[in-house]
């Protein structure tokens, strides 16, 4: 059984669409779809945007389905100069930048109750998306990405979460599920596209970009997974 989060509609949609045989389900106000996709078990859900509304579906999901692991798909804003809009990032560890206990001595980003900043997601799993990319032409980068409950369009913010975490782009769920998945023992994984640089919205068609993300994101997803059934 595989595990995918998306926490918009448009990052899950296309899936669900391709998948066979689909039965739902609503647990805690979120839609989950078992069936099959890519000749295998699968069951997706669109968790909603931001961490507690990803930690949720994450939780449901693994007492409900017990999947052998979980993939967070979807689109994530750059903060590292080398990635551009509709190229992928591909999470070698998440990290909650809005995580703050520094006036108890520890660094930014500490989870208390693990004691780690970082938490690393599944190796064969992020070099699968990894190859995938690159065999669809795709510029992939991999490394730190963090969640937050804030959709950062400030560039002092964006530079400050990049400096303090090394974080190659943000977004809002990807930490929540890498936690929950940590706390259970579920390899985890996390694929962004960019939609957007992490700057002001009026710059840009952030709608637009957004559908696109989510499309080429499911193409990596599904050639990756392709790679992985051999």
């Amino acid at each position: 059984m595989i595990g995918i989060i998306g926490a918009l509609d448009l990052e899950t949609e296309t899936l669900i669409r391709d998948m066979q045989q689909k039965e739902e389900r609503e647990i805690s106000g979120i839609r989950f779809v078992e069936g099959y996709w890519q000749a295998r078990k699968t069951v997706v859900a669109t968790s909603g945007v931001g961490k507690v509304f990803a930690a949720l579906c994450a939780e449901a999901m693994i007492l409900s389905y017990r999947p052998e692991v979980i993939i967070n798909s979807g689109i994530a804003g750059a903060l590292d100069p080398r990635l551009h809009i509709l190229n992928v990032a591909v999470a070698n560890s998440v990290v909650q930048h809005d995580i703050d206990t520094c006036a108890f001595g520890d660094p930014p980003g500490l989870i208390p109750g693990i004691e780690q900043v970082e938490l690393p997601t599944d190796r064969r799993l992020a070099a699968a998306f990894e190859n995938a990319a690159r065999a669809l032409g795709v510029p992939v980068t991999s490394g730190v990405v963090a969640s937050g409950d804030q959709f950062i369009a400030d560039q002092r913010r964006k530079e400050e979460i990049r400096r303090v975490f090394g974080a190659i782009c943000c977004e809002m769920e990807g930490a929540a599920i890498g936690q929950v998945c940590r706390i259970n023992r579920v390899p985890f994984a996390v694929l962004r596209t960019i939609s957007d640089e992490a700057e002001d919205r009026a710059k840009l068609d952030y709608p637009a970009f957004a559908a696109a993300a989510a499309e080429q994101g499911y193409q990596i997803l599904k050639k990756a997974w392709e790679e992985l059934a051999q």
